[in-house]
């Protein structure tokens, strides 16, 4: 067996019981321990040659059947020169192994794990540029990113070290005094001082951000994705956008490529996480519009129209309404 499928078969979260949840729900509960359970049941099949109990539950083929579907999965789980990690990757692994299968079963075994169905899986072609491209003020490198930065579908508030070469010299004075003081003020443990001066800085849009063990003084930017319009979180699909959102960036580091600044004082910037382009993930997956008005990228345009023809996200609905008319219409009091 392969060291991936031991390492996340020790991972592996257990599956919920009859006792804890529906039996005709998915068992697994959470995006990690989904990869992790279909890891522990190819571990478990290669010993044993069982397949999971509750499986019969959600596909139609026999327990013979399906017993060869474990077999083939283990073995594409070898031979894959990238193990998968995330769902999207295992759905897709399940997808192209048995594709030669009746789809109500392939479906069922994606629904068992709660893997997405191929209907709603993206192919993401975009790679981060090796150069920077026209147009772009400057680029920045963020701390790992807190999903509860994230404050819609198209935004994300993020930190970047003060240590970075473009940040270093623009540090505020009176920031540096501030961050000198708490720590000489938690030294003492005086942490009603330290926080009073915390508090400065943070107003200052500074922060002084824990990162394993490490304490670092980061300045704080407000990002808006460029080119696309998510539905609001109140508008229909618009807690989805922010939850997918949410899955790509939380607690990685982004590369960021500004191009400027709204009237909001946000950055205006491409943002690619782990070598994905997250505005063609957005669009893609049916989540976002294509900002025309703003942005005339071809690309992004053609990502809308490939979400709109597969009735993906928000284009399920046959006219869905358009954010910025949304907000257009709640300035109007209409």
């Amino acid at each position: 067996m392969g060291n991936a499928l031991r390492f996340l078969y020790g991972k592996c979260c257990k599956p919920a019981t009859s006792e804890d949840s529906d039996s005709r729900g998915p068992p697994y509960t959470s995006t990690a321990s989904a990869v992790s359970a279909l890891a522990h049941d190819l571990f478990n099949f290669e010993i044993t040659s069982l397949v999971p109990e509750g499986l019969s539950e959600h596909v139609v083929s026999s327990r013979k059947a399906q017993a060869k579907w474990y077999g083939k999965l283990l073995q594409a789980w070898r031979e894959s020169k990238t193990p998968p990690k995330t769902p999207e990757e295992v759905a897709r692994l399940v997808v192209q192994t048995l594709s030669r299968h009746q789809k109500a079963d392939v479906e069922g075994l994606l629904d068992f794990y709660g893997f997405p169905h191929p209907s709603i899986l993206v192919e993401i072609s975009t790679g981060v540029p090796t150069r920077l491209p026209e147009g772009v003020e400057f680029e920045m490198h963020t701390l790992p990113v807190d999903g509860n930065m994230v404050p819609d579908g198209d935004g994300i508030n993020v930190f970047v070290s003060t240590a970075d070469p473009r940040e270093s010299s623009s540090v505020p004075r009176d920031v540096l005094v501030a961050a000198v003081r708490r720590s000489k003020a938690r030294a003492k443990k005086n942490y009603a001082r330290a926080d009073e001066l915390h508090q400065k800085i943070i107003e200052s849009g500074y922060q002084v951000i824990n990162l394993q063990n490490e304490e670092i003084l980061a300045r704080k930017y407000r990002i808006r994705l460029r080119g696309i319009d998510a539905p609001e979180n109140s508008m229909p699909y618009g807690k989805e956008a922010k939850q997918e959102l949410i899955k790509l960036v939380h607690g990685k580091r982004l590369r960021v490529l500004v191009y400027g600044e709204d009237r909001y004082g946000r950055c205006v910037a491409d943002v690619y996480c782990n070598g994905i382009f997250v505005q063609e993930v957005m669009l893609k997956k049916g989540l976002a519009w294509h900002y025309a008005a703003y942005d005339q990228r071809i690309e992004l345009a053609t990502w809308e129209k490939e979400a709109r023809a597969k009735r993906i996200g928000l284009w399920a609905s046959s006219n869905p309404e358009k954010p910025w008319e949304w907000r257009k219409d709640r300035r109007q009091g209409r």
